[in-house]
């Protein structure tokens, strides 16, 4: 049974948390013409005299409020509650080995895993939530259903999502590649550019790196140097270990070597430049592309300079923000956060196992809260939505936070 709400012209309504005018049909004179408000919060309701089809009419718009209202309610105390857990995409790119599923408990059948894309709305390869009512949903639908609010204020500069979130596992050398900035991207792309930051996960022995170049050389050296197989004369080795980051911004020319795992945050985008491949076949038995006229144009061609000031964090520009956290399961076994309006939280799990939650700070225990949990181990991805409020992990882990702060008046991190 359908009952309207008891709304009389004198009675009071109670709160809707609305104002909406109306205009009366009827008699073209001046009572049945006027405007007419409808007040949300205990007030009288100014109209005149009504009508049976008046007053029939008036219920209906005001129980249309009151429900609108409510479900807006809900809505907003889901949002505020919610702990996404995520199952990445996966790529076979040929470098690639299989740690991610041996030792990361990827579910995935193909003998060759590359990278996961552990957070992503890119339609390359979008992740998927796995847990509550939006369970099989890509995140991509999580959020055009919610809306962009569960991103949080300091996303709104941004187009699209982001970030992209990626574990790669190098069993053999990458390309060496190039990535545009934005201005490049667009304009010549239709899409924007690519800085990112790597955080070594593990590494063997003698295992290096190509970051940025030696020393600074000429556009027609550059372009000598990549038809001739040289170019690595002139490049940057690094060698690495376990807990090094890199930060790579466009235009830096770059490769990961061989036996080596990272963790990669990235922005939201697929774009690269492969300047040298070392002639490599790819599955369709031809050497795989290279992108050399692009590649001139858009890489900066003098050594890296370390004037970057990242502190307290890994790594902080415009396009994220990535701090880490180490809990022993011991000493350290339980540590709280709070997720603002400003920005959603992303929790990456390197290492460890235990629970994410949802905390309400009204209530005493845990049984009483009823907090909303998930569970995590090594190589889990969470999303957090903004607003959350405060939330919980308890247990040993490793993990990544990544965040989305407001913009600075930095150019160089300019989006």
């Amino acid at each position: 049974m359908l009952l309207y709400p008891r709304v009389g012209f004198g009675h009071h309504l109670g709160t809707i948390g609305r104002k909406s005018t109306i205009k009366t049909e009827g008699k073209r004179n001046a009572e049945n013409s006027q405007k007419r408000s409808v007040y949300a919060g205990f007030r009288r309701f100014p109209f005149p005299q009504p009508t049976l089809n008046h007053l029939v009419r008036e219920r209906k718009i005001l129980l249309f409020f009151m429900i609108d209202n409510l479900a807006e309610s809900v809505k907003g105390k889901r949002d505020n509650m919610s702990i996404l857990k995520l199952e990445p995409a996966f790529k076979d790119y040929l470098w690639g080995g299989s740690r991610l599923v041996k030792e990361y408990g990827k579910e995935y059948s193909g003998s060759v895993l590359a990278e996961s894309w552990e957070l992503s709305c890119h339609p390359d390869g979008p992740s998927k939530i796995v847990n509550g009512p939006y369970s099989g949903k890509t995140l991509k639908e999580y959020i055009e259903a919610e809306g962009a609010n569960v991103l949080g204020t300091n996303c709104r500069r941004f187009k699209d999502f982001p970030v992209l979130i990626k574990l790669i596992d190098a069993r053999q050398d990458l390309s060496i590649q190039v990535h545009p900035d934005d201005q490049y991207a667009l304009e010549n792309e239709n899409q924007y550019g690519k800085t990112e930051m790597w955080y070594v996960m593990d590494a063997g022995e003698d295992a290096f790196l190509y970051y940025g170049f030696k020393q600074e050389i000429s556009r027609s050296e550059f372009e000598e140097r990549i038809y001739n197989d040289t170019l690595p004369e002139v490049l940057n080795a690094v060698p690495v270990k376990k807990g090094d980051v890199f930060f790579i911004e466009a235009g830096t020319i770059h490769a990961i070597g061989k036996n080596i795992l990272i963790a990669e945050i990235q922005q939201n985008s697929n774009l690269t430049y492969r300047v040298y491949d070392y002639g490599r076949i790819g599955k369709d038995g031809k050497k795989r592309e290279l992108h050399i006229d692009a590649a001139l144009n858009v890489t900066k061609r003098k050594p890296i300079v370390k004037h970057r000031n990242d502190y307290p964090h890994m790594a902080d520009c415009d396009y994220f923000t990535v701090d880490k956290l180490y809990m022993d399961g011991k000493v350290m076994k339980r540590m709280e956060g709070d997720v603002s309006e400003g920005s959603f939280v992303s929790l990456l799990f390197l290492d460890g196992n235990g629970t994410v939650c949802c905390i309400d700070e009204k209530r005493k225990t845990a049984q009483d809260r009823g907090d909303i949990q998930v569970s995590y181990k090594k190589g889990d991805s969470v999303f957090l939505p903004a607003k959350s409020g405060r939330y919980g992990i308890e247990g040993s882990c490793d993990v990544l936070v990544t965040t989305i702060r407001e913009k600075s008046g930095n150019s160089e991190d300019s989006v």
